[in-house]
């Protein structure tokens, strides 16, 4: 895949994953997994300047940008819950 090729598919991919993500509030899994997916390929394209390169760089980089999202997801549920642990509600009769 020629260089122009790979920039334009992956700015194709990130566009649409942008317009996607506006539909409702993605997870940062949902971001993490895009994100590693362009990175990947990009990356898997440079290295090894193959298709099979390219493939085989977007669906690592999906996997770790996953996992890397559902460690944060997780995260920022337990700074909410946290939070909401010590809120106080007052009610006015």
């Amino acid at each position: 895949m020629t260089r122009s090729k790979t920039l334009i598919l992956g700015t194709t991919l990130a566009l649409a994953l942008g317009l996607a993500g506006c539909a409702h509030q993605p997870s940062n899994a949902q971001i993490g997994t895009g994100a590693g997916a362009v990175a990947g390929g990009l990356l898997g394209d440079a290295v090894f300047g193959t298709t099979l390169g390219t493939i085989g760089g977007a669906a690592a980089g999906a996997v770790i940008g996953n996992e890397i999202g559902k460690r944060s997801d997780g995260h920022s549920h337990q700074k909410r819950k946290k939070h909401n642990k010590h809120r106080h509600y007052h009610y006015d009769d």
